[in-house]
């Protein structure tokens, strides 16, 4: 065994002060950031069928879980988005709060039917909330949204008319908390 000098246990413990101290700088400042900031939402997903193109949505039913959506979502896949369904039928407005990439929505009836499709941009993080530009249906028959990459449906061919399979109301039920 060899002995260590006053001088190399002096050195060590100043090296693991010093660890233990930025150990515990990175764990208050990491702790110290917003929850929502970067974390993405555990929720149930499903396969959707439109036409030839199939998409795998997550399901936002409760009102937090709509209230986030695809908040702080630095990318989606090629074939994902987000199924939002609706506390009642009727018209349905949409806004890109904290949200990083290029969005389109469709807004669908109680029977799977789009009724319209609109692309969305994400606004400045630094706009105040009163100026973000906000998306409205013109239906008031909206009871579900769908979210994806921005121009998804047109790529694939999606139109309003189209419907959407399986019908969104059983997965409602399916993902309910």
């Amino acid at each position: 065994m060899k002995e260590i000098g006053l001088t190399g246990l002096t050195g060590r413990i100043r090296k693991m002060s010093l660890l233990t101290l930025l150990l515990g700088i990175l764990w208050v400042t990491t702790s110290s950031l917003p929850a929502q900031e970067g974390a993405a939402q555990a929720l149930p997903s499903a396969a959707l069928h439109m036409g030839k193109a199939t998409l795998q949505a997550q399901i936002a039913v409760t009102e937090a879980q709509r209230e986030k959506g695809l908040m702080f979502c630095p990318k989606l896949g090629d074939n994902e988005g987000m199924i939002f369904v609706q506390a009642n039928v009727g018209p349905a407005t949409f806004w890109m709060k904290n949200t990083l990439i290029p969005l389109s929505v469709a807004f669908i009836d109680k029977n799977g039917v789009i009724l319209e499709i609109h692309d969305m941009t994400p606004a400045d993080p630094a706009m105040p909330d009163n100026m973000l530009p906000i998306t409205r249906s013109t239906s008031d028959q909206v009871a579900y949204a769908l979210e994806t990459n921005i121009h998804w449906f047109s790529l694939n061919g999606i139109k309003p008319g189209d419907k959407i399979t399986p019908p969104p109301s059983t997965l409602a039920k399916n993902a309910t908390p």
